[in-house]
C-alpha cells in the first residue's frame, strides 16, 4: 500500500557513520511499525531494527544493536536508521518496511510494504 522510499546510503570506511531515511505517505510512519532489513549479496534478508507505533524498539543485537539507533519524526513521515561504527559486514542493499500497528516484529513476512532499498557499502 504505502509507497516507501529509502535514502541516506552511500560508500564508506569502516568505523564511518550513515544515517538512513525512510518516508512514507499519509499516516504510516505515525500508525504503523516501522522496520529495515537488509540484504548482503547472495545472502538471506535480515533484521535489522524496528520501532512501533508506541515509539517500542527492537534491535537485532547480534549484529547491530549498541552501533544502530532507530527513531521516528512522525510530523516529518521519517524513519530513521542512524548507523555508528559501520563494518564490512554491514555491506548490503537497505529496505524500509512497514507492517500492521503492533509490537516491532523481526519477521519479514510481517511487514506489508516495502522500499526499493539503498545501498550501503563499507570499504576495510
Amino acid at each position: 500500500q504505502a509507497q516507501l522510499v529509502e535514502s541516506g546510503g552511500g560508500l564508506v570506511q569502516a568505523g564511518d557513520s550513515l544515517r538512513l531515511s525512510c518516508k512514507a505517505p499519509g499516516r504510516t510512519v505515525m500508525w504503523y511499525t516501522m522496520g529495515w532489513f537488509r540484504q548482503a549479496p547472495g545472502k538471506e534478508r535480515e533484521f535489522v531494527a524496528a520501532i512501533s507505533r508506541s515509539d517500542t524498539r527492537a534491535y537485532n543485537e547480534d549484529s547491530v544493536k549498541g552501533r544502530f539507533t532507530i527513531s521516528k519524526a512522525n510530523a516529518k513521515r521519517t524513519v530513521y536508521l542512524q548507523m555508528n561504527n559501520l563494518k564490512p559486514e554491514d555491506t548490503a542493499v537497505y529496505y524500509c518496511a512497514a507492517a500492521q500497528p503492533g509490537s516491532p516484529s523481526r519477521v519479514a513476512g510481517s511487514y506489508e510494504s516495502w522500499g526499493q532499498g539503498t545501498r550501503v557499502t563499507v570499504s576495510s
